[in-house]
């Protein structure tokens, strides 16, 4: 994927100042990056680029929905986003990634595609496990119940092994 030309901004040609660049998402902008990550979308991302003479402070807002796919039905839902995030382009003697947040580009650069930044913010702000709405509150009242094996809930069976290592006090 080397990214789409909407995305790509002339850093060149812009002044030391605050610059505001706005984009919508659709499903098209997944396709691109061949990813099955989101069924559809409907996003808008809004860009403030602080240029200054060493470096570029972008900071990323991005809020709208997702379709995604359900883990356990396979049923469509929407899931609300609302991401922020920061990257910090510093200019330097070649292009590197220092740290998640922070980006080395080679002075003589020309142009920044953000368009790969956009899909990692997406990407990971995602659920890892993806449930439909209905399924959410079953999960939640089911996380943190222990279920023995036998015995009671109130007094459970130790092992004999932890009896013993509680004498070695």
């Amino acid at each position: 994927m080397t990214g789409m030309k909407e995305f790509r901004i002339n850093i060149a040609g812009l002044s030391n100042k605050v610059h505001e660049f706005d984009y919508h998402i659709g499903k098209s902008f997944f396709e691109s990056f061949k990813s099955e990550l989101v069924e559809d979308a409907d996003l808008n991302v809004k860009v403030l680029l602080d240029k200054h003479e060493t470096f570029l402070d972008a900071n990323f807002s991005i809020r709208g929905v997702v379709c995604l796919t359900c883990d356990r039905s396979l049923d469509k839902f929407e899931e609300r986003l609302e991401i922020s995030g920061r990257i910090l382009f510093k200019y330097a003697d070649r292009t590197e990634e220092i740290s998640e947040d922070i980006m080395h580009i080679h002075r003589d650069t020309e142009a920044l595609d953000l368009s790969q930044f956009i899909f990692d913010f997406i990407g990971t702000s995602l659920p890892m496990k993806r449930l439909h709405p209905r399924f959410r509150d079953e999960a939640v009242e089911g996380e943190g119940k222990i279920v023995w094996s036998s015995g009671s809930p109130e007094e459970p069976e130790t092992d004999p092994r932890w009896e013993k290592l509680k004498n070695l006090k």
